[in-house]
């Protein structure tokens, strides 16, 4: 996207380590039907399920929809994913976050994941439009968006070892196809990007000391930095060192 990213005026400083659980406004490159020109614009992370009245089975359902499993998009023509799947879009980012279990650490361990050689490089995801009618009957026409994941590579399936969603990932791609995502494509075009596994060596990745609050660190460096965790075993070994002296 090199061409985009004089349109990216923008101030992401308060977007590190963005909640997405918390339905944040987060900026996104999509192409306006009405122009056929990129636009970036706020929208709200996590689709919004409209097919759903009630607000607290309607919060409870979008968290499961931050991410959209890319294997499912065209899986199901009835899905609600497949509906979406001509409105593409962008997400910017610098990075992503992730937490390791390892076997004798109390906690888990956070890690930063992005891609070698690119400060800012684009997700792929899908959005929508929809409306709200607040107090006064003004309606507001609002987006949201979910961000595309696969099957996790063999770096991420070490670091994302965890949880429900375990051995998933973004779907990192390279310059060319984040393009095509976000041109005018067909079905038949699809399967070969939602495929794309990004090679192990493309992407950096380090363990920081947390992602929550704002503590000190105990060497005084910025708590994104990486961070040497005193017992922490390389990636493939989930089980702490000790040392017997």
């Amino acid at each position: 996207m090199r061409d985009e990213r004089r349109q990216l005026d923008y101030n992401y400083d308060y977007l590190e380590n963005v909640q997405a659980i918390t339905f944040p406004k987060y900026p996104i490159l999509y192409k306006d039907k009405d122009s056929s020109q990129l636009a970036l614009t706020e929208m709200e992370w996590g689709v919004l399920p409209t097919y759903i009245d009630d607000p607290k089975l309607q919060a409870d359902r979008r968290r499961n929809m931050i991410n959209v499993r890319s294997e499912r998009i065209l899986e199901d023509k009835k899905s609600y994913w497949y509906r979406l799947r001509k409105q593409r879009c962008l997400t910017p980012v610098s990075g992503t976050f992730e937490h390791r279990a390892v076997k004798g650490l109390k906690k888990k361990v956070p890690y930063f994941i992005g891609e070698a050689g690119r400060e800012l490089f684009y997700l792929p995801g899908l959005y929508q439009w929809h409306e709200t009618v607040d107090e006064d009957g003004v309606v507001e026409r609002v987006g949201s968006f979910g961000m595309l994941t696969r099957a996790a590579n063999e770096v991420m399936a070490n670091i994302h070892n965890d949880g429900p969603n375990k051995h998933r990932m973004p779907l990192f791609l390279p310059e060319d196809l984040e393009r095509q995502w976000i041109e005018d494509i067909n079905e038949d075009d699809m399967p070969p990007i939602f495929l794309f596994e990004m090679p192990n060596e493309k992407l950096k990745h380090y363990p920081v000391y947390t992602l929550r609050g704002y503590p000190n660190r105990p060497d005084g460096k910025h708590r994104y930095e990486a961070f040497d965790w005193e017992g922490l075993p390389p990636l493939g070994s989930d089980t702490a060192q000790t040392s017997l002296f």
